[in-house]
């Protein structure tokens, strides 16, 4: 996975890489920014040089068997050229994509061109894209979920599961839009009357273990929400902020 560092542990590449192992992955992680953050927001970020996560990968690839690769914040641009030239050496490896933009607190982690290279190179690549909802509204150029989903189909994402965690409501709605006809759903009681540090790493994080174990993309989707909650159910209070969700939970598949 391709993902920013965290310094409070509660998202980024540590929830990564705890999700992935708690549900029985090896990841592999390469750093792509490293923030200044806390339990309550994002103060500032730098991105690690592109060159030496081309090198990274390059390494990786040519040592370890890839079984699929999720990606989070990602700095920069040039780190998208970097990864969609790995991808066209790779065309049959599953590629989750949480389109980090902004942290739960307000924070930017990327800028307008980090976000029209994702929409333009990365997102037709992705086998799925999970937005929460403030991220379908602002990449798929519509309020209306449902339209900024079909946007994004049309620009050529293969599907968007549009997370609603940071919705309200006694459930959590996950929506995934493709080419069928109907969208799908998935329906899970919110835990908790706030938003948590990490919940959407996690979530993608786990969808892509589970594609990496040999799931299909449903149900996929269908343990890592599960796995999410029961994350959620026993929540850590790490910080005065958001809480985090335990990712340490043992996981019975």
């Amino acid at each position: 996975m391709l993902s920013g560092l965290d310094p409070s542990g509660g998202a980024g590449i540590q929830a990564d890489i705890q999700a992935i192992t708690s549900l029985g992955g090896h990841p592999l992680p390469l750093l792509t920014c490293l923030t200044v953050q806390d339990t309550n927001n994002v103060y500032g970020a730098e991105p690690v040089n592109a060159e030496l996560i081309r090198q990274q990968l390059q390494r990786l690839a040519a040592d370890v068997p890839i079984h699929a690769i999720k990606t989070g914040a990602l700095g920069n641009a040039d780190v998208v050229d970097v990864l969609v030239e790995f991808l066209d050496s790779q065309p049959e490896l599953p590629l989750i994509v949480d389109p980090v933009i902004k942290a739960a607190g307000g924070g930017d982690l990327a800028d307008e061109a980090l976000v029209q290279a994702m929409k333009t190179r990365l997102f037709p690549r992705a086998e799925m894209i999970t937005p929460n909802g403030v991220e379908l509204a602002q990449l798929g150029g519509s309020e209306d979920p449902d339209q900024a989903a079909r946007n994004l189909i049309d620009a050529g994402c293969q599907s968007v599961l549009a997370t609603g965690g940071h919705g309200t409501g006694i459930h959590i709605i996950n929506t995934l839009y493709n080419h069928a006809p109907e969208p799908m759903h998935w329906e899970v009681e919110r835990v908790g009357a706030n938003e948590f540090h990490g919940t959407g790493c996690t979530l993608a994080a786990a969808i892509a273990a589970g594609r990496a174990s040999g799931l299909s993309a449903r149900a996929s989707i269908s343990q890592a929400q599960n796995y999410v909650h029961r994350a959620l159910l026993h929540a850590l209070n790490v910080g005065k902020g958001q809480r985090v969700p335990d990712r340490g939970i043992l996981w019975e598949r």
